[in-house]
């Protein structure tokens, strides 16, 4: 079994759902190697979240979009203000999203379901650049 450990810096994306698998693959040439596995990908943030999410038709982000933003709206009386209207809004959306996805490797590569892709939910306006750590366990 061997163990592999990455940060990968994201440049900054609007505020949105983002398909960054590519950016992923793109950082771990390594993943070549392993047989089977699972890619652990976990973002150090808390006003943003990663999720597995269909990668084909380009309404879906906007719609995931749309849908958070009426779960969580800004008009909200929040007591957390001070980082501006969209960062405990931010918050929620990124509690109810989650930190972290796990996908399994299969002969080099993320066994991912044919419409499945990995998303960068970005929940800030102005969120800047995002660290993700991606960790590989496999053989």
């Amino acid at each position: 079994m061997a163990w592999l450990q990455k940060e990968l810096r994201l440049a900054p994306r609007r505020r949105g759902f983002h398909l960054i698998t590519s950016d992923i693959e793109a950082a771990l040439p390594e993943l070549a190697a392993f047989r089977i596995g699972l890619l652990h990908v976990f973002i150090q943030h808390t006003s943003a979240s990663v999720s597995i999410n269909e990668n084909a038709d380009p309404d879906v982000p906007c719609d995931l979009e749309m849908a958070f933003n009426m779960i969580a709206p800004e008009h909200l009386p929040y007591v957390h203000t001070t980082e501006g209207a969209d960062d405990m809004p931010a918050h929620v959306k990124a509690a109810m999203i989650g930190n972290s996805v796990t996908v399994p490797i299969h002969q080099g590569r993320l066994r991912l379901g044919t419409w499945q892709g990995i998303y960068l939910c970005e929940h800030r306006d102005q969120g800047g650049p995002r660290r993700l750590v991606l960790t590989v366990h496999g053989e």
